[in-house]
Protein backbone atom coordinates (compact mmCIF):
# COMPACT_ATOMS: atom_id res chain seq x y z
CA UNK A 1 0.00 0.00 0.00
CA UNK A 2 1.12 3.57 -0.86
CA UNK A 3 2.39 5.33 1.94
CA UNK A 4 -0.26 8.33 2.58
CA UNK A 5 1.05 12.10 2.67
CA UNK A 6 -1.26 15.07 3.61
CA UNK A 7 -1.29 17.86 0.61
CA UNK A 8 -2.94 20.60 -0.65
CA UNK A 9 -5.73 19.94 -3.45
CA UNK A 10 -3.30 21.94 -5.86
CA UNK A 11 0.32 20.27 -5.44
CA UNK A 12 -1.85 16.85 -5.28
CA UNK A 13 -2.42 17.69 -8.66
CA UNK A 14 0.86 18.93 -9.68
CA UNK A 15 2.63 16.21 -7.89
CA UNK A 16 -0.10 13.68 -9.79
CA UNK A 17 0.59 15.22 -13.19
CA UNK A 18 4.26 14.64 -12.64
CA UNK A 19 3.88 10.68 -11.46
CA UNK A 20 1.88 10.50 -15.06
CA UNK A 21 4.85 11.39 -16.95
CA UNK A 22 4.33 14.85 -17.51
CA UNK A 23 7.48 16.63 -18.13
CA UNK A 24 6.22 19.74 -19.76
CA UNK A 25 4.22 22.69 -17.63
CA UNK A 26 3.87 26.22 -18.89
CA UNK A 27 1.42 28.74 -16.93
CA UNK A 28 0.45 31.99 -15.78
CA UNK A 29 -0.46 33.22 -11.96
CA UNK A 30 -4.23 33.05 -11.10
CA UNK A 31 -6.07 32.63 -7.76
CA UNK A 32 -7.03 29.83 -6.46
CA UNK A 33 -4.64 27.91 -8.47
CA UNK A 34 -1.62 29.50 -7.52
CA UNK A 35 -0.05 26.54 -6.05
CA UNK A 36 -0.12 24.92 -9.21
CA UNK A 37 2.33 26.10 -10.89
CA UNK A 38 4.39 27.15 -7.52
CA UNK A 39 5.23 23.47 -6.94
CA UNK A 40 5.95 22.61 -10.87
CA UNK A 41 8.59 25.75 -10.34
CA UNK A 42 10.75 23.46 -8.11
CA UNK A 43 9.34 20.22 -8.82
CA UNK A 44 9.67 20.15 -12.32
CA UNK A 45 13.26 20.56 -12.99
CA UNK A 46 14.13 17.88 -9.88
CA UNK A 47 12.88 15.45 -12.55
CA UNK A 48 14.01 16.30 -15.61
CA UNK A 49 11.04 18.21 -16.89
CA UNK A 50 10.78 21.87 -17.96
CA UNK A 51 8.65 24.84 -15.67
CA UNK A 52 8.08 28.18 -17.64
CA UNK A 53 5.97 30.88 -16.65
CA UNK A 54 4.77 32.35 -18.93
CA UNK A 55 3.81 36.32 -19.57
CA UNK A 56 0.29 35.68 -20.31
CA UNK A 57 -2.57 32.48 -20.41
CA UNK A 58 -2.67 33.08 -24.21
CA UNK A 59 0.69 32.41 -24.42
CA UNK A 60 0.78 29.56 -21.59
CA UNK A 61 -1.62 27.37 -24.00
CA UNK A 62 0.66 27.91 -27.19
CA UNK A 63 3.69 26.74 -25.74
CA UNK A 64 1.81 23.58 -24.44
CA UNK A 65 1.00 23.33 -27.98
CA UNK A 66 4.05 22.82 -29.11
CA UNK A 67 5.28 20.93 -26.66
CA UNK A 68 2.32 18.61 -27.22
CA UNK A 69 3.62 18.52 -31.08
CA UNK A 70 6.37 16.69 -29.92
CA UNK A 71 4.79 14.03 -27.86
CA UNK A 72 5.71 15.36 -24.74
CA UNK A 73 3.03 14.88 -21.55
CA UNK A 74 2.32 18.58 -21.20
CA UNK A 75 0.60 20.84 -18.85
CA UNK A 76 -1.20 24.02 -18.19
CA UNK A 77 -3.71 25.11 -15.41
CA UNK A 78 -5.43 27.95 -14.40
CA UNK A 79 -8.71 29.77 -12.79
CA UNK A 80 -12.13 30.37 -14.82
CA UNK A 81 -10.96 33.98 -16.44
CA UNK A 82 -7.57 32.12 -16.95
CA UNK A 83 -9.06 29.35 -18.90
CA UNK A 84 -11.35 31.88 -21.10
CA UNK A 85 -8.12 33.19 -22.79
CA UNK A 86 -6.88 29.99 -23.34
CA UNK A 87 -10.12 28.67 -25.01
CA UNK A 88 -8.72 29.60 -28.24
CA UNK A 89 -5.49 27.91 -28.43
CA UNK A 90 -7.46 24.83 -26.65
CA UNK A 91 -9.16 24.58 -30.17
CA UNK A 92 -6.42 24.47 -32.08
CA UNK A 93 -4.62 21.67 -29.93
CA UNK A 94 -7.83 20.13 -30.46
CA UNK A 95 -7.99 20.80 -34.14
CA UNK A 96 -3.99 19.37 -34.52
CA UNK A 97 -5.63 16.18 -32.32
CA UNK A 98 -2.98 16.74 -29.45
CA UNK A 99 -2.71 15.01 -26.39
CA UNK A 100 -2.31 17.13 -22.79
CA UNK A 101 -3.87 18.47 -19.60
CA UNK A 102 -5.50 21.65 -18.59
CA UNK A 103 -6.60 22.05 -15.06
CA UNK A 104 -9.58 24.49 -14.07
CA UNK A 105 -9.63 25.11 -10.68
CA UNK A 106 -12.48 27.14 -11.21
CA UNK A 107 -13.29 30.55 -9.18
CA UNK A 108 -16.61 32.76 -9.23
CA UNK A 109 -17.94 34.20 -12.12
CA UNK A 110 -18.39 35.77 -14.48
CA UNK A 111 -16.15 37.96 -15.83
CA UNK A 112 -13.83 38.47 -12.97
CA UNK A 113 -16.28 37.41 -10.16
CA UNK A 114 -13.79 36.67 -6.73
CA UNK A 115 -11.33 34.16 -5.65
CA UNK A 116 -13.73 32.02 -4.20
CA UNK A 117 -14.21 28.09 -5.44
CA UNK A 118 -17.78 28.11 -7.86
CA UNK A 119 -19.00 25.66 -10.13
CA UNK A 120 -20.19 28.42 -13.05
CA UNK A 121 -17.47 26.67 -16.06
CA UNK A 122 -19.54 23.45 -16.67
CA UNK A 123 -20.48 24.87 -19.46
CA UNK A 124 -17.58 25.91 -21.11
CA UNK A 125 -15.83 23.06 -19.59
CA UNK A 126 -18.25 20.37 -21.22
CA UNK A 127 -19.15 21.68 -24.99
CA UNK A 128 -15.79 22.66 -25.26
CA UNK A 129 -15.64 26.37 -24.96
CA UNK A 130 -13.64 27.41 -27.83
CA UNK A 131 -14.79 27.37 -31.30
CA UNK A 132 -15.33 24.73 -33.83
CA UNK A 133 -16.75 20.94 -33.69
CA UNK A 134 -14.64 19.64 -30.67
CA UNK A 135 -14.56 17.95 -27.46
CA UNK A 136 -12.51 18.06 -24.07
CA UNK A 137 -12.35 15.00 -21.82
CA UNK A 138 -13.40 16.32 -18.29
CA UNK A 139 -12.98 14.67 -14.82
CA UNK A 140 -14.55 16.61 -11.89
CA UNK A 141 -12.65 15.53 -8.39
CA UNK A 142 -14.31 15.40 -5.00
CA UNK A 143 -11.14 15.60 -2.97
CA UNK A 144 -7.80 15.85 -2.55
CA UNK A 145 -7.19 11.91 -3.72
CA UNK A 146 -8.84 12.51 -6.81
CA UNK A 147 -6.69 15.50 -7.41
CA UNK A 148 -3.73 13.26 -7.40
CA UNK A 149 -5.04 10.68 -9.35
CA UNK A 150 -7.33 11.73 -11.91
CA UNK A 151 -4.08 13.46 -14.15
CA UNK A 152 -3.02 9.57 -14.77
CA UNK A 153 -6.36 8.78 -16.40
CA UNK A 154 -6.73 12.11 -18.08
CA UNK A 155 -3.36 11.35 -19.57
CA UNK A 156 -4.56 8.00 -20.63
CA UNK A 157 -7.66 9.21 -22.21
CA UNK A 158 -5.67 12.04 -23.70
CA UNK A 159 -2.50 10.36 -25.73
CA UNK A 160 -5.56 7.04 -26.94
CA UNK A 161 -7.76 9.04 -28.39
CA UNK A 162 -5.93 12.17 -28.91
CA UNK A 163 -7.53 15.00 -27.74
CA UNK A 164 -7.28 17.70 -24.82
CA UNK A 165 -8.48 16.37 -20.92
CA UNK A 166 -9.36 18.49 -18.05
CA UNK A 167 -9.51 18.35 -14.37
CA UNK A 168 -11.90 20.52 -13.29
CA UNK A 169 -11.99 21.61 -9.93
CA UNK A 170 -13.30 24.43 -8.02
CA UNK A 171 -11.39 26.14 -6.06
CA UNK A 172 -12.05 24.69 -2.55
CA UNK A 173 -11.20 21.66 -3.85
CA UNK A 174 -8.32 23.33 -4.81
CA UNK A 175 -6.94 24.91 -1.41
CA UNK A 176 -8.04 21.99 0.92
CA UNK A 177 -5.67 19.54 2.53
CA UNK A 178 -6.67 15.99 2.94
CA UNK A 179 -4.75 13.04 3.19
CA UNK A 180 -3.15 11.90 -0.14
CA UNK A 181 -2.45 7.81 -1.41
CA UNK A 182 -0.81 8.20 -5.14
CA UNK A 183 -2.37 4.71 -5.98
CA UNK A 184 -2.20 5.26 -9.74
CA UNK A 185 0.94 3.82 -11.99
CA UNK A 186 4.06 5.97 -12.17
CA UNK A 187 5.04 6.73 -15.47
CA UNK A 188 8.87 7.14 -16.73
CA UNK A 189 8.55 9.08 -19.64
CA UNK A 190 11.81 7.27 -20.80
CA UNK A 191 9.59 4.04 -21.29
CA UNK A 192 6.73 6.00 -23.24
CA UNK A 193 7.56 5.71 -27.25
CA UNK A 194 7.08 8.62 -29.64
CA UNK A 195 3.62 8.49 -31.51
CA UNK A 196 3.49 8.23 -34.85
CA UNK A 197 2.54 11.54 -35.92
CA UNK A 198 4.81 13.58 -33.39
CA UNK A 199 7.47 15.85 -34.58
CA UNK A 200 10.03 14.32 -32.23
CA UNK A 201 13.72 13.54 -33.47
CA UNK A 202 13.86 12.67 -37.18
CA UNK A 203 16.63 9.73 -37.43
CA UNK A 204 15.83 9.41 -41.16
CA UNK A 205 12.04 8.65 -40.92
CA UNK A 206 9.48 10.87 -43.55
CA UNK A 207 8.76 14.15 -42.46
CA UNK A 208 6.16 15.08 -39.95
CA UNK A 209 3.38 18.14 -39.85
CA UNK A 210 1.51 19.09 -37.12
CA UNK A 211 -1.55 21.18 -37.82
CA UNK A 212 -5.53 22.31 -36.76
CA UNK A 213 -6.25 22.65 -40.82
CA UNK A 214 -6.52 21.41 -44.35
CA UNK A 215 -7.60 23.88 -46.93
CA UNK A 216 -8.17 21.24 -49.58
CA UNK A 217 -11.64 20.73 -50.49
CA UNK A 218 -13.65 18.67 -48.10
CA UNK A 219 -11.18 17.76 -46.18
CA UNK A 220 -11.88 19.42 -42.90
CA UNK A 221 -15.06 17.21 -42.67
CA UNK A 222 -12.88 14.25 -42.96
CA UNK A 223 -10.79 15.55 -39.92
CA UNK A 224 -13.98 16.56 -37.73
CA UNK A 225 -15.55 12.97 -38.88
CA UNK A 226 -12.82 11.08 -37.87
CA UNK A 227 -12.89 12.69 -35.03
CA UNK A 228 -15.88 12.33 -33.96
CA UNK A 229 -15.20 8.38 -34.19
CA UNK A 230 -12.81 8.49 -31.52
CA UNK A 231 -15.32 11.06 -29.43
CA UNK A 232 -17.93 7.79 -29.76
CA UNK A 233 -15.01 5.61 -28.93
CA UNK A 234 -14.57 7.68 -25.40
CA UNK A 235 -18.21 7.71 -24.93
CA UNK A 236 -18.37 4.16 -24.98
CA UNK A 237 -14.95 3.26 -22.93
CA UNK A 238 -14.66 6.00 -20.23
CA UNK A 239 -17.39 7.02 -18.67
CA UNK A 240 -16.87 6.77 -14.70
CA UNK A 241 -19.68 7.63 -12.12
CA UNK A 242 -20.24 7.19 -8.43
CA UNK A 243 -23.04 5.65 -6.93
CA UNK A 244 -24.24 6.08 -3.38
CA UNK A 245 -27.33 4.68 -1.57
CA UNK A 246 -29.18 4.59 -4.86
CA UNK A 247 -30.89 1.01 -4.20
CA UNK A 248 -33.61 2.15 -2.14
CA UNK A 249 -33.74 5.84 -2.67
CA UNK A 250 -37.18 7.74 -3.61
CA UNK A 251 -34.92 10.72 -4.91
CA UNK A 252 -31.53 11.04 -5.91
CA UNK A 253 -29.23 13.72 -5.64
CA UNK A 254 -26.82 14.47 -9.16
CA UNK A 255 -23.59 16.76 -8.03
CA UNK A 256 -20.36 17.05 -8.31
CA UNK A 257 -17.16 18.14 -7.03
CA UNK A 258 -17.44 20.20 -3.58
CA UNK A 259 -21.21 19.90 -4.14
CA UNK A 260 -21.09 16.21 -3.97
CA UNK A 261 -19.40 16.05 -0.74
CA UNK A 262 -22.01 18.79 0.54
CA UNK A 263 -24.94 16.24 -0.91
CA UNK A 264 -23.61 12.86 0.70
CA UNK A 265 -24.15 15.76 4.32
CA UNK A 266 -27.67 15.85 3.37
CA UNK A 267 -28.00 12.68 2.42
CA UNK A 268 -26.98 11.52 5.64
CA UNK A 269 -29.67 13.91 8.06
CA UNK A 270 -32.43 12.97 5.19
CA UNK A 271 -31.32 9.36 6.03
CA UNK A 272 -31.67 9.87 9.89
CA UNK A 273 -34.77 11.56 9.31
CA UNK A 274 -36.65 9.07 7.65
CA UNK A 275 -36.40 10.06 4.23
CA UNK A 276 -34.68 7.58 1.13
CA UNK A 277 -31.97 9.49 -0.24
CA UNK A 278 -29.43 8.56 -2.32
CA UNK A 279 -26.62 10.23 -4.48
CA UNK A 280 -25.39 9.89 -8.10
CA UNK A 281 -21.67 11.28 -8.30
CA UNK A 282 -20.70 11.71 -12.57
CA UNK A 283 -16.93 12.01 -12.29
CA UNK A 284 -16.59 12.41 -15.99
CA UNK A 285 -18.48 15.22 -16.93
CA UNK A 286 -17.86 14.81 -20.61
CA UNK A 287 -18.93 12.04 -21.53
CA UNK A 288 -21.49 12.71 -19.68
CA UNK A 289 -23.20 9.36 -17.78
CA UNK A 290 -26.25 9.95 -19.22
CA UNK A 291 -27.26 5.94 -20.18
CA UNK A 292 -26.66 5.61 -16.60
CA UNK A 293 -29.17 8.03 -15.52
CA UNK A 294 -31.54 7.45 -17.83
CA UNK A 295 -31.64 3.44 -16.01
CA UNK A 296 -32.00 4.91 -12.67
CA UNK A 297 -35.28 6.97 -14.18
CA UNK A 298 -36.89 3.69 -14.86
CA UNK A 299 -37.33 3.25 -10.85
CA UNK A 300 -36.66 6.67 -9.38
CA UNK A 301 -38.86 9.68 -10.02
CA UNK A 302 -37.51 12.20 -8.37
CA UNK A 303 -34.03 14.20 -8.91
CA UNK A 304 -32.39 16.80 -7.35
CA UNK A 305 -29.16 18.44 -8.91
CA UNK A 306 -27.35 20.36 -6.87
CA UNK A 307 -24.65 22.99 -7.91
CA UNK A 308 -22.65 25.88 -7.12
CA UNK A 309 -23.51 28.00 -10.24
CA UNK A 310 -26.79 29.06 -11.30
CA UNK A 311 -27.89 25.63 -12.98
CA UNK A 312 -25.94 23.97 -16.05
CA UNK A 313 -25.67 20.14 -15.49
CA UNK A 314 -29.29 20.87 -14.80
CA UNK A 315 -29.25 20.64 -18.46
CA UNK A 316 -27.42 17.19 -19.02
CA UNK A 317 -29.75 16.02 -16.32
CA UNK A 318 -32.52 16.66 -18.09
CA UNK A 319 -31.46 15.56 -21.68
CA UNK A 320 -29.95 12.31 -20.04
CA UNK A 321 -33.46 11.49 -17.85
CA UNK A 322 -35.43 12.90 -20.91
CA UNK A 323 -39.03 13.64 -18.85
CA UNK A 324 -39.14 10.10 -17.54
CA UNK A 325 -38.58 11.92 -14.13
CA UNK A 326 -39.12 14.89 -12.53
CA UNK A 327 -35.98 16.88 -12.20
CA UNK A 328 -35.59 19.45 -9.33
CA UNK A 329 -32.45 22.23 -9.11
CA UNK A 330 -30.97 23.36 -5.85
CA UNK A 331 -28.95 26.13 -6.79
CA UNK A 332 -26.15 28.27 -5.08
CA UNK A 333 -24.31 30.87 -7.31
CA UNK A 334 -21.78 33.66 -6.71
CA UNK A 335 -19.12 31.27 -5.47
CA UNK A 336 -21.34 30.14 -2.69
CA UNK A 337 -21.48 26.65 -1.06
CA UNK A 338 -24.83 25.53 0.01
CA UNK A 339 -24.97 24.03 3.55
CA UNK A 340 -26.71 20.79 4.36
CA UNK A 341 -29.24 21.67 5.75
CA UNK A 342 -30.27 23.98 2.99
CA UNK A 343 -30.45 21.01 0.83
CA UNK A 344 -32.05 18.54 3.14
CA UNK A 345 -34.58 21.66 3.27
CA UNK A 346 -34.95 21.41 -0.67
CA UNK A 347 -35.40 17.45 -0.18
CA UNK A 348 -37.97 17.80 2.03
CA UNK A 349 -39.91 19.82 0.47
CA UNK A 350 -40.03 17.77 -2.52
CA UNK A 351 -40.38 14.77 -1.26
CA UNK A 352 -43.14 15.37 1.62
CA UNK A 353 -45.22 18.19 -0.34
CA UNK A 354 -44.31 16.89 -3.77
CA UNK A 355 -43.42 20.56 -5.40
CA UNK A 356 -41.28 20.73 -7.82
CA UNK A 357 -38.37 22.88 -6.74
CA UNK A 358 -36.44 24.61 -9.44
CA UNK A 359 -35.04 27.64 -7.97
CA UNK A 360 -31.76 29.33 -7.04
CA UNK A 361 -31.09 28.37 -3.76
CA UNK A 362 -31.33 31.61 -1.19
Amino acid sequence: MAEKKLMKGNEALAEGAIKAGCRFFAGYPITPQNEVPEYMSWRMPAVGGAFVQAESEVSAINMIYGAAATGVRCMTSSSSPGVSLKQEGLSYCAGADLPLLIANVMRGGPGLGNIAGAQGDYWQATRGGGHGDYRTFVMAPNGVNEMANFPHKCFEVACKYRLPAMVLADGIIGQMMEPVEFTAPEVDPKNLVEPDWALGINNGRAKRIVKSYDLREGYLEKMVLERVKRYKEIEKNEIMYEEKMLEDAEIAMVAYGTSARVSVAAMKLARERGIKVGLFRPITLWPFPKNRLAELSNRIKKFLVVEMSLGQMVEDVQLSINGAAQVNLHAKPGASVMTAEEVYTTLERIVKKGAKEYAVAK
